[in-house]
């Protein structure tokens, strides 16, 4: 297993379950029964080849030194990973947050492929929901989301297998690498890539420590999402216009992530505020970004680098502090532009190692912060997808908090709108969905100072 894969596993307790998962609302077709979920249920259940990623589960024994490797499940039961639910009444969107919080909060079995998903029937509005989580060691957010659009059509009329069926791949051409006799090529190509990574990571302090523009791990404040976690979850979730951001970020001069970022940080403040919590120095966040090259975007994987953003919390007007993260995301891209992939990766490392370190040591309780959160943006269908006749009306992320640190942010985009979804620890994060009308308040603050 992959040391970047590995660690999932690695850092996975009952307080920290290293799951990632999706929470999606279909509209019922208009000619739909009231069987149709059961038997979408039943369909589920009968898939007959099932891909090889959703048939492999962890495994760590002598034969692997005690390293962790995968193996291939050879009594995959698909009544284990598919379950059939139901929604209490007046099955609101409440109630179906409910659910997804408490079925996140629960750890994979080990002993089975890491995935489950869950079919919930009784949502409000003719509606009914999908939610399915998948271990991290498997995939990160960008596979998964691949693989969803993968799943679906944007014709109403298409019959549609179940994402974890077999899909024969198309063969890529590949160039001859040369052999054996090519290998001290190759790796004299990482040597000086490594190399060139120094420079890098010393450019950035100067950037940090000199110009003040970029930010470096351990250098967040200590803040009420920095503490240790339990395992259980509380999951809110809303989606906003991607034209009214747009239309931000056109006459703030800054891209849609800027506003994105903005949103959070405005809602941050004012929810911290309410609860006599908010740092004098600027939260951090982390922010990851895909690493893929053309060649491997369709490769199930995690392929992420990072960059730290400071997000100017401290900043009452909403203007300045669009302009504090821009000015922060423009440094931390200065610094990888022109870089390689594997210098991308090793700066990255830098910067995700305190995290990986935290899942596995309690150093939140000694250590400063390497950031204060995780805000992640990934993008995903800009086409109505339909899932046999049924419309995929939502789509939202939920991931992963982890000891130190108790709130993730997750967004991705879809049909027009971005879908906003957030993961806190239950107990360290209260009140979780004021967050929601913060973030409405924050953006329209931000369309006031730019009108």
């Amino acid at each position: 297993m992959p040391p970047q894969d590995a660690m999932f596993i690695l850092g996975e307790d009952r307080e920290q379950p290293m799951h990632v998962g999706s929470l999606q609302v279909f509209d019922l077709p208009e000619d739909a029964g009231d069987d149709f979920v059961a038997r979408l249920y039943e369909q589920a259940i009968d898939v007959q080849d099932v891909a090889p990623l959703f048939r492999k589960r962890p495994r760590r024994s002598v034969t692997t030194g005690g390293q962790w490797s995968w193996v291939e499940d050879d009594d995959l039961d698909l009544e284990h990973h598919v379950r059939h639910s139901a929604l209490p009444r007046p099955g609101r969107v409440r109630e179906l947050l409910a659910l997804a919080s408490r079925l996140h909060g629960t750890l994979l079995d080990r002993k089975r492929p890491l995935w489950e998903a869950h079919l919930i029937e009784g949502l409000e509005g003719n509606r009914f929901a999908v939610y399915t989580k998948l271990h991290h060691s498997l995939m990160d957010g960008v596979s998964g989301l691949r693989l969803m659009q993968r799943s679906m059509s944007t014709d109403p009329s298409d019959h549609v297998d179940m994402p974890y069926a077999n899909r024969p791949r198309p063969k890529r051409e590949t160039e001859d690498d040369g052999g054996l006799l090519g290998l001290p090529g190759a790796a004299l190509h990482t040597a000086i890539d490594a190399a060139g990574t120094l420079p890098m990571l010393l450019k950035l302090a100067q950037k940090a420590l000199v110009e003040q523009t970029a930010t470096l791990p351990m250098t967040a404040p200590r803040s009420m999402f920095n503490v240790s976690i339990t395992g259980s979850r509380r999951f809110a979730a809303d989606s906003w216009s991607l034209e009214r951001i747009r239309a931000v970020a056109k006459a703030a001069d800054a891209t849609v992530n800027d506003v994105v970022l903005a949103m959070c940080s405005g809602a941050l403040r004012e929810y911290m505020l309410e609860l006599d919590a908010l740092p004098g120095s600027p939260l951090v966040a982390m922010t990851p970004v895909s690493l893929r090259s053309g060649d491997d975007d369709d490769e199930p994987s995690n392929a992420v680098g990072t960059i730290l953003c400071s997000l100017g919390t401290h900043l009452a007007d909403p203007e300045l502090r669009l302009q504090a993260v821009r000015q922060s995301m423009l440094a931390g891209k200065e610094v990888m532009r022109g870089r390689s992939q594997l210098q991308v990766t090793a700066l990255s490392a830098a910067v995700m190692t305190p995290l990986a370190v935290g899942t596995l040591l309690p150093l939140h309780r000694v250590a400063s912060p390497p950031y204060n959160l995780v805000i992640s943006n990934v993008p995903g269908p800009t086409e109505t997808l339909y899932f046999n006749g049924a419309r995929l009306e939502g789509l939202y992320p939920l991931s992963i908090p982890t000891q130190g640190q108790a709130l993730n942010i997750t967004v991705t985009s879809y049909d027009g709108h971005l879908q906003f979804g957030l993961t806190g620890c239950r107990r360290s994060v209260p009140r979780l969905q004021r967050l929601l009308g913060h973030l409405e308040d924050a953006l329209t603050g931000l369309e006031k100072a730019y009108r």
